[in-house]
C-alpha cells in the first residue's frame, strides 16, 4: 500500500510538473505575442528606415538613430495635439469619475425608488446603442460639434465601469453609513468620506479603464472635431498614417543614407503615444487586481 501511494504520488507530481511546464511555455508564448508588436515598433523607431522598409528589423535595432523622433518633434501641430490629449484625458477622467461614482452610489441604495428599473435601463445601453448617425445628430442638434465640451461630457459614463463601481459600493457595511447619518452627514459627505476611501481599488480600476479609453480615443474626436487645433494626439497619429499610405512613393526612395521616413516617424509617434500609460500604470497596478476581483464579489 505504501509503495502504491508512493508511485501514485510520483505520478501526480510528474503530472503537475508537466502541467506547470506547459503553462510556463504558453505564458511566455502569449507574452511574446502580446508584447512583440510594441517591441518591433520601438526598435524600428530607432533604426534607419532603409532596414525597416526592407524588413531587416526583427529582433534588434539596425544602425541606431533618433532622427525619426527629431522629425516628429518638429512637425506642426504635434505639441498642440499632445496637449489636447492630456487635456481631454484629465478633464474627461474627472467627468467620468464624478458621474460614474455618483450614479453608482445612488443605484447601490436598496431604498432608492425605481432602483431595479434604473439599473436595467443602464444595463440595456450595453446591449443596444443609438448608433453612430443618431449620436452624431444629437451632438449636432445640441450645438456641440467642434467643441471640447462634446469630448469631455459627451461620453461621461460607461455602463461596464458603472456596474463595477455599483457592485463595490454595495459591499460597504450599512452600519458605517447609518452612523454617519446619525452624526448629521449628508449623502455627498458619506460618499466622499466613507465610500470613496474604502473603494480605492475599484476607483483605480475604473480610473485606469477610463484613462486608457480617453487617451486612446480617436473615433468620436475625429468625427466631432473639425478644427485641427483641437484634435488629440491619436487623431494626429491617424492623419500621419493616412499621409504615409497616400504617399507610398516616399518609401520607395528611401536609401541606406536616409535617416528618417514616414514609416519610422509613425513608429516614433506611436511610442510617444503609449509612454504616458506605461508611466502611470505601475503606480496603480496594486489596486488594479483587487479592484477587478472584489468588484464582482457579493458580500
Amino acid at each position: 500500500m505504501v509503495r502504491n501511494k508512493t508511485k501514485q504520488g510520483q505520478v501526480i507530481g510528474l503530472g503537475e510538473k508537466i502541467f506547470n511546464a506547459v503553462m510556463i511555455v504558453l505564458g511566455i508564448l502569449i507574452t511574446f505575442i502580446a508584447l512583440y508588436p510594441i517591441y518591433y515598433v520601438l526598435i524600428s523607431s530607432f533604426s534607419k528606415p532603409f532596414f525597416v522598409e526592407n524588413g531587416d528589423v526583427l529582433l534588434k535595432i539596425k544602425e541606431f538613430t533618433t532622427a525619426s523622433y527629431e522629425a516628429v518633434f518638429k512637425r506642426n501641430g504635434l505639441w498642440a495635439a499632445y496637449g489636447n490629449a492630456i487635456f481631454y484625458t484629465v478633464f474627461g477622467l474627472m467627468a467620468n469619475m464624478f458621474f460614474t461614482t455618483t450614479m453608482a452610489y445612488a443605484l447601490s441604495k436598496k431604498y432608492l425608488m425605481g432602483r431595479k428599473a434604473l439599473t436595467l435601463f443602464a444595463v440595456f445601453t450595453m446591449w443596444f446603442s443609438a448608433g453612430i448617425i443618431p449620436t452624431y445628430m444629437n451632438f449636432n442638434n445640441l450645438g456641440l460639434l467642434d467643441t471640447r465640451t462634446a469630448i469631455i461630457f459627451g461620453f461621461a459614463i460607461e455602463t461596464y465601469n458603472l456596474i463595477i463601481m455599483k457592485s463595490f459600493f454595495e459591499q460597504v457595511p450599512e452600519a458605517l453609513e447609518e452612523a454617519a447619518f446619525i452624526d448629521g452627514a449628508g449623502h455627498f459627505r458619506v460618499l466622499w468620506s466613507i465610500y470613496m476611501p474604502l473603494s480605492k481599488p475599484a476607483l483605480a480600476t475604473i480610473g485606469l479603464f477610463y484613462g486608457i479609453s480617453r487617451w486612446n480615443g480617436y473615433f468620436w474626436a475625429m468625427q466631432l472635431l473639425k478644427d485641427d487645433s483641437k484634435i488629440p494626439l491619436q487623431v494626429f497619429l491617424k492623419k500621419l498614417i493616412v499621409e504615409r499610405v497616400s504617399n507610398p512613393s516616399d518609401a520607395a526612395i528611401v536609401t541606406k543614407t536616409s535617416l528618417t521616413s514616414p514609416t519610422t516617424q509613425v513608429y516614433a509617434l506611436i511610442i510617444l503615444a503609449i509612454v504616458p500609460m506605461i508611466i502611470v500604470f505601475p503606480f496603480i497596478q496594486k489596486y488594479f487586481k483587487s479592484g477587478l476581483t472584489l468588484g464582482g464579489v457579493k458580500g
